[in-house]
């Protein structure tokens, strides 16, 4: 049997040092006076892009011989989302079209797309980590290019129940719509 934990250990990534910089280089007009403080709740890029962050997941979730260890590696990441602010967990920040409560943030910095996103249930907070490994910290451009295909082609969506892959599906489409807004603005 793989351990979980030491694979879910090496997956999630916040860098420290990499916030520190990042909360010392904001600026009046970039940040909304409430982020300044939550800026440890967004998800930092592991890869380089979204294409190695897509393969890695699939090399990691190879690793699993049946999906019950599958599942508990999803679960396992999801525990390891940075804190998700309570002044976040409101119908603005809802995600519409999932069976569980499901809220996500995203901030727009030096031209990158940064998300936070918390659930209710652990099984989609563990896929809200996924997606988030996918896509925050990556352009709006390179988010609007990675198609959320890559959820069928790694066997997540045959997986899950039919209300549990339309609220991933939802989810996806609300992080595109982010960086589309960001793209547009």
């Amino acid at each position: 049997m793989v351990d979980v934990a030491r694979v879910v250990e090496r997956t999630v990534v916040q860098d420290p040092a990499a916030l520190a910089d990042w909360s010392a280089s904001l600026d009046a007009d970039w940040a909304a006076p409430h982020m300044r403080t939550m800026l440890d709740a967004f998800v930092y890029p592991e890869e380089a892009s979204a294409a190695d962050a897509i393969a890695a997941i699939g090399d990691e979730l190879s690793v699993f011989d049946d999906w019950m260890d599958r599942y508990q590696f999803i679960i396992e990441l999801g525990r390891k989302l940075p804190p998700f602010p309570d002044q976040w967990a409101d119908d603005a920040h809802r995600v519409p079209g999932c069976q569980s409560r499901v809220w996500m943030e995203g901030a727009l910095h030096d031209g990158r797309l940064y998300l936070a996103g918390v659930s209710d249930a652990a099984i989609v907070s563990g896929l809200i980590a996924l997606l988030l490994r996918v896509y925050s910290g990556r352009t709006p451009a390179e988010i609007a290019a990675t198609d959320p295909v890559f959820l069928k082609e790694l066997g997540l969506l045959e997986a899950l129940s039919t209300n549990r892959g339309n609220g991933i599906a939802a989810m996806a489409r609300k992080i595109r719509e982010l960086a589309a807004l960001q793209r547009a603005g």
